[in-house]
């Protein structure tokens, strides 16, 4: 079973990286956003892959103009690795739901599937992760694609924790400008960079910058920072 050993390292990896289960709060600081995004995150190594998921929660928002929820989003990825070699065969469901004052509508499903490969440093203070993945987005777009690097890098002696990643995908959207003009667009960029400074082996501060195009129906480079608090089980 010649996957075992890099299954092995990954698992070290998660635990040294504390990645295993952690709940994020931030309070967003972009201009007409006005909200706080509650996160929970989960990774799990076993002897087949990997498995990581996510949800997130909006709360308000002035352009949402709700109290409690106003958007909720997730991803479940699952990474399958029958070999001692960093390329994995990756799945993915992505899918949620947003409301405002007005309506609610959900966020159309999208299901994934390609490969992807991991660097991991040998002192585990660096890890890179890319895939290119095929894309069917249900009732809208058959057959696209997106290309999503992770990485994680640790700084001055693991008191300070950069990660992050980026997505790039293609899907027709209907975007709208600052005076509500309207636009069709081929394409989407996400970016989410963190920094956390390590106070405890639980407990972390740091921050998250949003950078999109062409994302949630705003047209153009859009940039939002947060303040954020995370707590690690």
């Amino acid at each position: 079973m010649k996957y075992i050993p890099l299954l092995f390292v990954l698992s070290i990896f998660s635990f040294e990286i504390s990645t295993a289960q952690n709940l994020q709060t931030h309070f967003d600081l972009g201009e007409d956003r006005q909200m706080v995004t509650a996160t929970f995150e989960m990774f799990k190594v076993d002897e087949l892959g990997n498995t990581f998921y996510f949800i997130d929660f909006n709360f308000g928002g002035a352009k949402a103009n709700v109290e409690g929820v106003s958007s909720a989003y997730y991803e479940i990825a699952r990474s399958f690795l029958f070999w001692d070699n960093p390329f994995a065969l990756h799945v993915e469901l992505n899918s949620g739901m947003f409301r405002n004052d007005t309506f609610s509508a959900p966020i159309n499903q999208a299901y994934l599937a390609g490969s992807s490969y991991t660097f991991i440093a040998q002192d585990f203070s660096k890890t890179f992760k890319v895939a290119l993945l095929y894309k069917y987005i249900q009732n809208k777009t058959n057959a696209s694609f997106q290309l999503n690097t992770v990485w994680q890098i640790k700084l001055a002696n693991d008191a300070l924790i950069f990660k992050g990643f980026t997505d790039f995908w293609k899907e027709e959207n209907l975007v709208f400008d600052d005076q509500s003009n309207s636009y069709t667009t081929d394409f989407v960029f996400l970016s989410e960079p963190q920094l956390w400074y390590v106070l405890t082996p639980k407990f972390q501060l740091g921050s998250e910058v949003e950078i999109s195009a062409n994302f949630a129906a705003n047209k153009g480079l859009m940039i939002n920072p947060t303040l954020g608090i995370k707590w690690i089980f």
